[in-house]
C-alpha cells in the first residue's frame, strides 16, 4: 500500500466536532497521575497480537517489561523502536519523572491500540471509550499520547 493509497483512505474518514466539548482546569503536573496512551499495537507476550481491522485496546501494565511490538503497517519503520522502547512508550522517562517529583505519579496501567486503521468508528463508538473507562477507574489525570 503507497502513501497515497493511505491519504486518499484517510481523507474519507469523518471527523465531526464534539457536540459541546468539555474543559477542565488540570491539576499541577507534579500532582497529576500519567498514563501513556500509543498507537504502535503494543502488547505484553501473553496478550493477543493485533490483527488487521481489531479496533480494540491492549492493557499494558507499568510493572512488566515483556512488551511486543505489533505494528505491522508497511510505513513503519521499527528500527528505532528494536534499539529503545521508549520511543512509542516512553514509561522509562516518565518513571524517572516521578522519581524526581516532577509529576504526581505514573499510572499502573498504560493503552495501546493498533494505529494503522481506515475504518476508526470501532475505536470511536467503542473502544476509544472503554479504554477511557478504565483510565477514569485507575484515576487518571493525563494521557501522553504517541502517536505512530
Amino acid at each position: 500500500m503507497t502513501d497515497a493509497m493511505i491519504k486518499k483512505g484517510a481523507s474519507t474518514v469523518e471527523c465531526r466536532p464534539p457536540d459541546s466539548p468539555k474543559f477542565v482546569s488540570p491539576k499541577p503536573i507534579s500532582e497529576a497521575k500519567i498514563a501513556i496512551v500509543t498507537s504502535a499495537s503494543l502488547h505484553h507476550e501473553d496478550d493477543d497480537d493485533f490483527a488487521p481491522n481489531d479496533t480494540g485496546y491492549r492493557i499494558l501494565k507499568k510493572d512488566r517489561q515483556d512488551i511486543v511490538v505489533g505494528h505491522w503497517s508497511p510505513n513503519f519503520d521499527a528500527s528505532g523502536v528494536s534499539s529503545d522502547l521508549n520511543v512509542v512508550f516512553p514509561i522509562d522517562r516518565l518513571l524517572e519523572l516521578e522519581e524526581r517529583g516532577e509529576i504526581g505519579s505514573v499510572s499502573d496501567v498504560h493503552i495501546s491500540v493498533a494505529g494503522n486503521q481506515f475504518d476508526l468508528s470501532g475505536i470511536r463508538l467503542d473502544g476509544g471509550p472503554a479504554a477511557a473507562a478504565l483510565l477514569n477507574k485507575h484515576e487518571v489525570d493525563v494521557v501522553l499520547l504517541t502517536p505512530v
